[in-house]
Protein backbone atom coordinates (compact mmCIF):
# COMPACT_ATOMS: atom_id res chain seq x y z
CA UNK A 1 0.00 0.00 0.00
CA UNK A 2 2.85 2.39 0.85
CA UNK A 3 4.52 1.69 -2.52
CA UNK A 4 1.26 2.43 -4.34
CA UNK A 5 0.81 5.73 -2.45
CA UNK A 6 4.43 6.68 -3.14
CA UNK A 7 3.92 5.90 -6.80
CA UNK A 8 0.77 7.99 -6.89
CA UNK A 9 2.60 10.92 -5.26
CA UNK A 10 5.48 10.75 -7.75
CA UNK A 11 3.06 10.57 -10.66
CA UNK A 12 1.03 13.47 -9.25
CA UNK A 13 4.07 15.74 -8.69
CA UNK A 14 5.49 14.95 -12.13
CA UNK A 15 2.09 15.65 -13.66
CA UNK A 16 1.82 19.05 -11.96
CA UNK A 17 5.43 19.89 -12.82
CA UNK A 18 4.87 18.99 -16.49
CA UNK A 19 1.84 21.30 -16.65
CA UNK A 20 3.87 24.12 -15.11
CA UNK A 21 6.66 23.59 -17.65
CA UNK A 22 4.07 23.76 -20.43
CA UNK A 23 3.03 27.20 -19.20
CA UNK A 24 -0.29 26.12 -17.69
CA UNK A 25 -1.76 27.65 -14.54
CA UNK A 26 -2.31 25.19 -11.72
CA UNK A 27 -5.49 25.41 -9.64
CA UNK A 28 -5.25 23.60 -6.31
CA UNK A 29 -8.98 22.88 -6.37
CA UNK A 30 -8.93 21.34 -9.84
CA UNK A 31 -5.78 19.31 -9.20
CA UNK A 32 -7.21 18.01 -5.91
CA UNK A 33 -10.31 16.80 -7.72
CA UNK A 34 -8.28 15.30 -10.54
CA UNK A 35 -6.06 13.25 -8.22
CA UNK A 36 -8.73 12.61 -5.57
CA UNK A 37 -6.74 14.26 -2.78
CA UNK A 38 -7.31 17.35 -0.65
CA UNK A 39 -5.91 20.80 -1.44
CA UNK A 40 -3.34 20.58 1.36
CA UNK A 41 -1.75 17.66 -0.47
CA UNK A 42 -1.49 19.69 -3.67
CA UNK A 43 0.02 22.57 -1.68
CA UNK A 44 2.69 20.19 -0.32
CA UNK A 45 3.38 18.99 -3.86
CA UNK A 46 3.90 22.58 -5.00
CA UNK A 47 6.28 23.20 -2.10
CA UNK A 48 8.24 20.07 -3.08
CA UNK A 49 8.50 21.40 -6.64
CA UNK A 50 9.68 24.78 -5.30
CA UNK A 51 12.35 23.07 -3.18
CA UNK A 52 13.51 21.09 -6.21
CA UNK A 53 13.75 24.24 -8.35
CA UNK A 54 15.68 26.09 -5.63
CA UNK A 55 18.17 23.25 -5.33
CA UNK A 56 18.60 22.83 -9.08
CA UNK A 57 19.24 26.57 -9.53
CA UNK A 58 22.52 26.23 -7.66
CA UNK A 59 23.76 23.66 -10.20
CA UNK A 60 22.16 24.98 -13.38
CA UNK A 61 22.36 28.71 -12.69
CA UNK A 62 18.72 29.14 -13.77
CA UNK A 63 16.26 30.50 -11.22
CA UNK A 64 12.79 29.07 -11.87
CA UNK A 65 10.09 29.49 -9.26
CA UNK A 66 6.46 28.57 -8.78
CA UNK A 67 4.53 31.75 -7.99
CA UNK A 68 0.88 32.45 -7.30
CA UNK A 69 -0.77 34.55 -9.99
CA UNK A 70 -3.65 36.45 -8.42
CA UNK A 71 -5.09 37.47 -11.78
CA UNK A 72 -5.23 33.81 -12.92
CA UNK A 73 -6.06 32.49 -9.45
CA UNK A 74 -3.52 29.73 -9.71
CA UNK A 75 0.16 28.82 -9.68
CA UNK A 76 2.48 29.23 -12.65
CA UNK A 77 6.15 28.72 -13.37
CA UNK A 78 8.15 31.93 -13.47
CA UNK A 79 11.32 31.54 -15.47
CA UNK A 80 14.20 33.89 -14.71
CA UNK A 81 17.35 34.23 -16.79
CA UNK A 82 20.62 32.61 -15.78
CA UNK A 83 21.83 33.65 -12.34
CA UNK A 84 25.03 35.65 -12.74
CA UNK A 85 25.80 36.49 -9.11
CA UNK A 86 26.70 34.41 -6.08
CA UNK A 87 25.10 34.98 -2.68
CA UNK A 88 28.18 36.86 -1.46
CA UNK A 89 28.21 39.05 -4.58
CA UNK A 90 24.54 39.95 -4.09
CA UNK A 91 25.25 40.77 -0.43
CA UNK A 92 28.09 43.05 -1.50
CA UNK A 93 25.89 44.81 -4.08
CA UNK A 94 23.13 45.29 -1.49
CA UNK A 95 25.65 46.90 0.87
CA UNK A 96 26.84 49.24 -1.89
CA UNK A 97 23.27 50.17 -2.85
CA UNK A 98 22.36 50.92 0.76
CA UNK A 99 25.46 53.04 1.22
CA UNK A 100 24.88 54.93 -2.04
CA UNK A 101 21.35 55.94 -0.93
CA UNK A 102 20.61 56.37 -4.62
CA UNK A 103 17.24 54.59 -4.60
CA UNK A 104 14.11 54.83 -2.53
CA UNK A 105 13.89 52.34 0.33
CA UNK A 106 11.88 49.62 -1.39
CA UNK A 107 12.91 50.32 -4.95
CA UNK A 108 15.78 47.91 -5.45
CA UNK A 109 16.90 45.66 -2.57
CA UNK A 110 13.85 43.37 -2.33
CA UNK A 111 13.75 42.80 -6.09
CA UNK A 112 17.46 42.07 -6.18
CA UNK A 113 17.14 39.45 -3.47
CA UNK A 114 14.12 37.84 -5.08
CA UNK A 115 15.68 37.64 -8.53
CA UNK A 116 19.29 36.75 -7.74
CA UNK A 117 19.30 34.73 -4.52
CA UNK A 118 17.88 31.20 -4.14
CA UNK A 119 14.87 31.21 -1.82
CA UNK A 120 16.62 29.23 0.93
CA UNK A 121 19.34 31.90 1.19
CA UNK A 122 17.12 34.97 0.91
CA UNK A 123 16.36 34.99 4.63
CA UNK A 124 20.05 34.95 5.58
CA UNK A 125 20.99 37.77 3.19
CA UNK A 126 17.95 39.78 4.34
CA UNK A 127 19.00 39.40 7.97
CA UNK A 128 22.56 40.53 7.18
CA UNK A 129 21.29 43.84 5.76
CA UNK A 130 18.18 44.21 7.96
CA UNK A 131 19.63 46.80 10.34
CA UNK A 132 21.00 49.03 7.58
CA UNK A 133 17.74 48.74 5.68
CA UNK A 134 15.72 49.65 8.78
CA UNK A 135 17.82 52.77 9.41
CA UNK A 136 18.09 53.66 5.72
CA UNK A 137 17.59 57.37 5.08
CA UNK A 138 16.26 58.19 1.63
CA UNK A 139 17.52 61.20 -0.28
CA UNK A 140 15.43 64.34 0.08
CA UNK A 141 13.98 64.19 -3.41
CA UNK A 142 12.25 60.86 -2.61
CA UNK A 143 11.54 60.21 -6.29
CA UNK A 144 11.48 56.65 -7.69
CA UNK A 145 13.20 56.88 -11.06
CA UNK A 146 14.32 53.38 -12.12
CA UNK A 147 11.87 53.39 -15.04
CA UNK A 148 13.10 56.73 -16.33
CA UNK A 149 16.67 55.42 -16.30
CA UNK A 150 15.59 52.74 -18.77
CA UNK A 151 13.63 55.23 -20.89
CA UNK A 152 16.58 57.58 -21.09
CA UNK A 153 18.93 54.69 -21.78
CA UNK A 154 16.69 53.65 -24.67
CA UNK A 155 16.77 57.18 -26.09
CA UNK A 156 20.59 57.12 -25.88
CA UNK A 157 20.84 53.73 -27.55
CA UNK A 158 18.47 54.72 -30.38
CA UNK A 159 19.89 58.28 -30.75
CA UNK A 160 16.49 59.90 -30.24
CA UNK A 161 15.90 63.47 -29.13
CA UNK A 162 14.77 63.95 -25.54
CA UNK A 163 12.63 66.92 -24.48
CA UNK A 164 12.79 67.69 -20.76
CA UNK A 165 11.49 70.15 -18.22
CA UNK A 166 14.36 70.54 -15.78
CA UNK A 167 14.45 72.14 -12.31
CA UNK A 168 17.60 74.24 -12.07
CA UNK A 169 19.62 73.77 -8.91
CA UNK A 170 20.31 77.46 -8.16
CA UNK A 171 16.95 79.21 -8.34
CA UNK A 172 14.62 76.16 -8.71
CA UNK A 173 13.22 77.62 -11.92
CA UNK A 174 12.01 75.20 -14.59
CA UNK A 175 13.57 75.31 -18.05
CA UNK A 176 12.63 73.39 -21.19
CA UNK A 177 15.41 71.78 -23.18
CA UNK A 178 15.64 69.71 -26.35
CA UNK A 179 18.55 67.34 -25.84
CA UNK A 180 20.75 64.86 -27.64
CA UNK A 181 21.25 62.34 -24.79
CA UNK A 182 24.61 60.57 -24.92
CA UNK A 183 25.27 59.01 -21.50
CA UNK A 184 24.12 58.12 -17.97
CA UNK A 185 26.52 58.30 -15.03
CA UNK A 186 26.34 57.90 -11.25
CA UNK A 187 28.27 59.91 -8.69
CA UNK A 188 27.79 60.40 -4.95
CA UNK A 189 24.10 59.70 -4.39
CA UNK A 190 22.76 60.82 -7.79
CA UNK A 191 22.34 59.61 -11.37
CA UNK A 192 23.20 62.09 -14.10
CA UNK A 193 22.33 62.47 -17.77
CA UNK A 194 24.97 63.86 -20.11
CA UNK A 195 23.49 65.49 -23.20
CA UNK A 196 24.11 68.09 -25.87
CA UNK A 197 21.58 70.93 -25.95
CA UNK A 198 19.86 71.57 -29.26
CA UNK A 199 18.86 75.07 -30.43
CA UNK A 200 20.41 77.16 -27.68
CA UNK A 201 22.35 80.40 -27.76
CA UNK A 202 25.63 79.43 -26.14
CA UNK A 203 26.81 83.02 -25.95
CA UNK A 204 23.97 84.02 -23.62
CA UNK A 205 23.38 80.73 -21.83
CA UNK A 206 26.90 79.37 -21.36
CA UNK A 207 29.73 80.84 -19.33
CA UNK A 208 32.01 79.19 -21.90
CA UNK A 209 30.32 79.53 -25.32
CA UNK A 210 33.05 77.40 -26.93
CA UNK A 211 32.36 74.46 -24.64
CA UNK A 212 32.29 71.28 -26.76
CA UNK A 213 31.45 68.92 -23.92
CA UNK A 214 27.94 67.70 -23.00
CA UNK A 215 25.88 69.35 -20.27
CA UNK A 216 25.24 67.39 -17.07
CA UNK A 217 21.71 67.01 -15.67
CA UNK A 218 20.69 65.36 -12.40
CA UNK A 219 18.05 62.84 -13.42
CA UNK A 220 15.90 63.28 -10.32
CA UNK A 221 15.57 66.97 -11.23
CA UNK A 222 13.97 66.14 -14.56
CA UNK A 223 10.36 67.07 -13.87
CA UNK A 224 8.93 65.83 -17.17
CA UNK A 225 10.43 64.15 -20.22
CA UNK A 226 9.33 62.97 -23.63
CA UNK A 227 11.25 60.81 -26.07
CA UNK A 228 10.77 62.02 -29.64
CA UNK A 229 10.46 59.88 -32.74
CA UNK A 230 13.07 62.11 -34.36
CA UNK A 231 16.61 60.74 -34.44
CA UNK A 232 19.85 62.69 -34.29
CA UNK A 233 23.25 61.87 -35.72
CA UNK A 234 26.70 62.43 -34.27
CA UNK A 235 29.67 61.68 -36.57
CA UNK A 236 31.61 58.64 -35.44
CA UNK A 237 34.75 60.73 -35.02
CA UNK A 238 32.83 63.01 -32.61
CA UNK A 239 31.05 60.23 -30.72
CA UNK A 240 30.77 60.62 -26.97
CA UNK A 241 33.03 58.19 -25.12
CA UNK A 242 31.35 57.82 -21.75
CA UNK A 243 34.22 55.91 -20.17
CA UNK A 244 36.83 58.51 -21.10
CA UNK A 245 34.56 61.36 -20.01
CA UNK A 246 33.90 59.57 -16.71
CA UNK A 247 37.61 59.44 -15.91
CA UNK A 248 37.79 63.22 -16.04
CA UNK A 249 34.49 64.32 -14.52
CA UNK A 250 34.44 63.36 -10.86
CA UNK A 251 32.29 66.05 -9.29
CA UNK A 252 29.45 66.61 -11.80
CA UNK A 253 29.98 70.34 -12.19
CA UNK A 254 30.25 72.13 -15.51
CA UNK A 255 33.35 73.90 -16.72
CA UNK A 256 36.37 73.44 -18.93
CA UNK A 257 38.65 70.47 -19.37
CA UNK A 258 41.78 71.39 -17.46
CA UNK A 259 45.08 69.99 -16.33
CA UNK A 260 46.04 70.45 -12.68
CA UNK A 261 49.26 69.81 -10.79
CA UNK A 262 49.47 69.66 -7.01
CA UNK A 263 51.53 68.38 -4.12
CA UNK A 264 49.97 65.83 -1.79
CA UNK A 265 51.42 65.49 1.71
CA UNK A 266 48.82 63.17 3.25
CA UNK A 267 49.30 59.50 4.14
CA UNK A 268 47.12 57.60 1.67
CA UNK A 269 48.17 58.27 -1.93
CA UNK A 270 45.85 55.49 -3.14
CA UNK A 271 42.81 57.55 -2.12
CA UNK A 272 43.99 60.33 -4.45
CA UNK A 273 44.76 58.02 -7.37
CA UNK A 274 41.39 56.27 -6.95
CA UNK A 275 39.53 59.57 -6.74
CA UNK A 276 41.19 60.97 -9.88
CA UNK A 277 41.53 58.14 -12.45
CA UNK A 278 43.67 60.31 -14.77
CA UNK A 279 46.13 61.18 -11.99
CA UNK A 280 49.81 60.42 -12.53
CA UNK A 281 52.65 60.58 -10.01
CA UNK A 282 55.33 62.90 -11.41
CA UNK A 283 57.70 62.60 -8.48
CA UNK A 284 57.94 61.55 -4.84
CA UNK A 285 60.15 62.51 -1.92
CA UNK A 286 60.03 62.29 1.88
CA UNK A 287 57.59 65.22 2.03
CA UNK A 288 54.98 63.91 -0.39
CA UNK A 289 53.98 63.33 -4.00
CA UNK A 290 53.70 65.64 -7.02
CA UNK A 291 50.52 64.70 -8.93
CA UNK A 292 49.19 65.76 -12.31
CA UNK A 293 45.64 65.03 -13.50
CA UNK A 294 43.24 65.97 -16.26
CA UNK A 295 39.78 66.89 -14.96
CA UNK A 296 36.54 68.35 -16.27
CA UNK A 297 34.59 71.11 -14.57
CA UNK A 298 34.96 73.35 -11.56
CA UNK A 299 34.09 70.75 -8.93
CA UNK A 300 37.76 69.91 -8.53
CA UNK A 301 38.28 73.31 -6.86
CA UNK A 302 35.84 72.47 -4.05
CA UNK A 303 37.39 69.04 -3.59
CA UNK A 304 40.89 70.52 -3.30
CA UNK A 305 39.67 72.94 -0.62
CA UNK A 306 38.12 70.02 1.28
CA UNK A 307 41.55 68.38 1.53
CA UNK A 308 42.92 71.21 3.67
CA UNK A 309 46.69 71.32 4.14
CA UNK A 310 47.21 67.93 2.49
CA UNK A 311 47.08 69.46 -1.00
CA UNK A 312 49.04 72.41 -2.36
CA UNK A 313 48.12 73.49 -5.89
CA UNK A 314 51.18 74.10 -8.03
Amino acid sequence: MELIEQGNKTERILGIYSKLCDGLVISKTEEAKSYAVNERTIQRDIEDIRAFLDKSSINTGFINSVVYDYSERGYRLEKVSRMKLSNSEVLGICKILLDSRAFTKEEMIDKLLECCVPRKNQKMVSELIANEKYHYVELNHGIPFVDRLWDIGTAIKESRYLSVKYIKIRDKSVVTRKLKPVGIMFSEYYFYLTAYIEDINKKTEFSNPFDEYPTIYRIDRIKEYEIADEHFKIPYSDRFEEGEFRKRVQFMYGGKLKSIKFKFTGYDIDSILDRLPTAKILSKDEKGWIIQAEVFGDGIDMWIRSQGKNIEVL
